[in-house]
């Protein structure tokens, strides 16, 4: 009786990763829980244990890479394959960076919140069982487990009145979302008969027979999954939480934000669209057509007249949705390859740049306008060349990784005839480029206050942003190595 219950044998090494993440997380709040206020050198030693817990768990995964075959876990409900394990290593990355950076920044600002690296561990979990979900149920239970912990982290500064605003907004408007979502999933199974992904492809494989009166449903469960998903990627027109969130949360939260949430998001989204949905391209591709222009414009111009940096890189992330939209919209392969090349990358990206805003920020994490950058070149030249190399690659500069990201969802985008859309794209890199030298000019050709005080960076805040300047160049001088990781993950989504 009980085997009958259980199932199956349960392959518990395939599940190692998301277990250790799991047993560091509670133990890292309980014992911030039951202890004193920790002392500033207890920060350095937790970020270091979860950094390094983090980074065992990603070497796991990269040497499961090309191992033959994939196989499913949990009566069906996880698929264990490169996509995944893919998905796994970058949350992994985004836990290790922004743990290093919460661990300067607690110190700087004599901060106690060691909850902190526990909730990084749980939201990656969400983040990891999103990207293996072969149910929308399972897909939506990684959701809560990811937003959840964001909607506290977006609030753990209890000092600041506009870290508490960031919670609550993004907790009303993301409950909004998963509502939408979970109504998705509803219609989807009145549809279909099933939340499984691979059921719900073999349904709709057999045409429009098998849905008889229930293609409605299919359509309108199509239309709210979008929504859902739309809005955890910062789609416009459902972005409106982005901007204020990003300002008010913790700096180094909003680098993990950027890094991890993102990329958990798209890949259940590229799960959904091109798993579930493979053979309902006619319905969703229009739609993810009209999401990628919106996001790609309307995030570009936004971010161009901001005068907050940190309101900048939260409308350039939304941009950087769209361009990841626009290589999910060619519905092919080489798209679906070039979007998993770009989450991959920018999610390091991201980091190092928000690691440079976090040593700017000062103590108090508030000097974010642009005028806080003005000769940030004579106070700290090698910090303003690091965040040089890092804005050229997101505004897609040759010999960066983000010039190959960009080029490959736009070549993804010709290739598919979606010649409006890839035009879009180059005209939108223009205006981001003159973003991103805002910020250079004010750095390099700006002449800052006179009290102006040199960044004090931490050793792990220099560890972050230069491993993330190292891997952005080697990924954009010797990027096949890279782009062949993207492309062997997606014959894994393809159903079989």
């Amino acid at each position: 009786m009980l085997a009958q219950f259980v199932g199956p044998s349960i392959d518990w090494w395939a599940l190692t990763p998301w277990l250790i993440m799991l047993g560091g997380g509670l133990a890292i709040l309980l014992v911030g829980a039951l202890t004193k206020p920790w002392g500033k050198g207890l920060y350095g030693v937790a970020a270091s244990v979860v950094a390094i817990a983090a980074a065992v768990v990603a070497i796991i995964q990269w040497g499961q890479i090309g191992d033959e075959g994939e196989t499913t876990l949990v009566g069906g409900a996880l698929r264990y394959d490169q996509f995944t394990m893919l998905i796994t290593i970058v949350m992994c990355i985004a836990v290790i960076g922004a743990s290093l950076l919460t661990s300067d920044y607690l110190r700087r600002d004599s901060a106690d919140a060691p909850e902190l690296y526990g909730l990084y561990l749980m939201s990656a979990i969400g983040g990891a069982v999103m990207g293996a979900a072969n149910d929308l149920i399972v897909l939506f239970l990684g959701l809560e487990t990811l937003s959840i912990a964001l909607y506290v982290l977006a609030a753990s500064n209890r000092r600041k009145a506009e870290s508490q605003e960031s919670g609550i907004k993004y907790f009303v408007l993301g409950g909004f979302a998963s509502a939408f979502l979970l109504y998705g999933i509803s219609l989807m199974y009145g549809a279909t008969g099933s939340t499984n992904l691979s059921k719900i492809f073999a349904v709709l494989d057999q045409g429009d027979i098998p849905l008889g009166d229930n293609k409605a449903l299919l359509m309108a469960g199509i239309a709210l999954l979008l929504v859902g998903l739309a809005f955890k990627v910062a789609a416009v027109p459902f972005h409106m939480w982005t901007p204020d969130v990003y300002q008010g949360s913790p700096t180094p939260v909003t680098a993990f934000m950027a890094s991890a949430a993102k990329a958990a998001a798209f890949a259940a989204m590229i799960r959904v669209l091109t798993y579930g949905l493979a053979n309902r391209v006619e319905d969703w591709r229009p739609v993810v057509w009209v999401l990628a222009i919106a996001t790609i414009v309307i995030g570009s111009i936004l971010a161009a007249v901001q005068t907050n940096v940190k309101r900048m890189l939260a409308y350039s992330s939304i941009s950087h949705a769209g361009f990841i939209m626009v290589g999910i919209e060619a519905a092919t392969d080489e798209g679906t390859a070039a979007s998993m090349f770009y989450i991959l990358v920018y999610a390091v990206l991201v980091l190092g740049t928000f690691g440079v805003v976090t040593a700017v920020g000062r103590t108090g994490d508030s000097a974010h306008e642009l005028a806080d950058y003005d000769g940030l070149a004579k106070r700290s030249p090698v910090l303003a060349l690091m965040m040089s190399v890092l804005l050229f690659a997101q505004a897609g500069i040759p010999l960066t990784s983000g010039f190959i990201a960009k080029f490959g969802v736009i070549v993804a985008a010709i290739d598919s005839d979606s010649y409006a859309i890839a035009i879009v794209a180059l005209l939108a890199s223009a205006i981001g480029l003159y973003l991103y030298l805002r910020i250079m000019v004010s750095m390099y050709m700006k002449d800052g206050s006179a009290s102006a005080d040199k960044p004090q960076v931490g050793g792990y805040t220099w560890f972050v942003i230069g491993a993330a300047v190292l891997f952005t160049l080697a990924a954009g001088m010797f990027p096949g190595w890279l782009l062949d990781l993207a492309k062997d993950a997606v014959p894994s989504l393809l159903p079989g």
